[in-house]
């Protein structure tokens, strides 16, 4: 059977919908709203990209999330149950980074996790350890000791130690801290592979926000602990206006007849023989038509349009 028909079984054999399913929560320190009133659904099978600037309140949640900390209001259900009641059950099958990953310097990679194996009360094979130290591309330094561990490759360990247990949802605050771009590369690739070849939930907190582009299908963007917006990644990009640049072979004249025109407006910098505007995407080609009428050269048209860029108009705004 074909992995896709084997995960659309199991998904229909769930007895939830919604792996997590926030309503309404709330965290508040003294004076201080953290969280206010924040709604989250998680589907089985999502990567679901949570992004926000520091101090948005990403980290509170995740740790309510967690049970690390209790909220103020709200509620939380995780595998279609309510998160306190059912604690320990539902743990059980959370893997976790949340902030820095601790272990003990002086033991080697494959002892820290063997140890962190027999707290969690799971029984963990050799060749299970063996197996995520491959999957983080730590196995050839498995007998290494953590202290001769770059900050990076910790990270890496922490990612791990949250796979150790075969976990249904995933859960990273920030995983790419430290690494260098190979190391990020190779954290984006088994976090796709965990999604499309096992299955895995996984709901990534990162303010990298390129990352997020490449692996999220959906995301939510937070902002003074309040939702900004919240849908499908190629959606939400696809509603955003383009950063468009043509490239002329005149840029006096393609500039002087700009000014005359509409598209004066839409104009945001020039670099060179280079013109970038804001457009829309049903814009671009009648621009172009207008350039070429006017007898001015286009040797490129290269629209571009990214989540960071997305993200920063709407948390610049201060919100919708």
């Amino acid at each position: 059977m074909c992995f896709s028909a084997t995960f659309n079984k199991r998904k229909a054999s769930l007895d939830y919908e919604k792996i997590i399913e926030v309503e309404g929560l709330s965290k508040n320190f003294k004076s201080l709203k953290a969280v206010n009133n924040l709604n989250i659904n998680v589907y089985p099978g999502d990567v679901f990209g949570f992004l926000g600037p520091n101090g948005a309140g990403k980290s509170t949640t995740i740790r309510m999330l967690m049970t690390l900390i209790s909220p103020s209001g709200g509620n939380i259900k995780i595998f279609g149950k309510e998160l306190n009641p059912n604690r320990a059950e539902i743990l059980q099958k959370i893997g976790a980074i949340v902030e820095k990953p601790d272990f003990y310097g002086y033991l080697s990679a494959f002892k820290n996790l063997e140890i962190l194996g027999k707290i969690s009360g799971t029984q963990i094979s050799k060749n299970r350890i063996m197996e995520v130290l491959e999957l983080v591309s730590l196995d050839k330094r498995f007998n290494s000791k953590v202290k001769t561990f770059s900050f990076g490759m910790k990270q890496r360990l922490g990612l791990a130690q949250a796979l150790l247990h075969n976990p249904e949802l995933i859960i990273l605050d920030e995983p790419t801290t430290g690494l260098d771009p190979q190391g990020m590369k190779e954290i984006r690739d088994l976090i796709l592979f965990l999604s499309k070849e096992q299955g895995k939930t996984i709901f990534l907190s990162s303010h990298i926000l390129h990352e997020v582009e490449l692996v999220a299908n959906r995301m939510i963007i937070i902002n003074k602990g309040s939702v900004v917006v919240e849908g499908m990644v190629a959606e939400l990009l696809n509603s955003a206006s383009l950063k468009v640049t043509f490239e002329v072979d005149d840029l006096q004249k393609a500039l002087a007849e700009i000014d005359i025109t509409q598209w004066k407006k839409k104009l945001e910098s020039v670099v060179k023989n280079k013109i970038i505007f804001q457009l829309e995407q049903e814009e671009i080609s009648v621009l172009n038509k207008l350039l070429v009428e006017k007898g001015i050269g286009i040797s490129a048209v290269v629209p571009a349009r990214s989540l960071e860029e997305y993200f920063l108009n709407l948390t610049e705004k201060g919100g919708k």
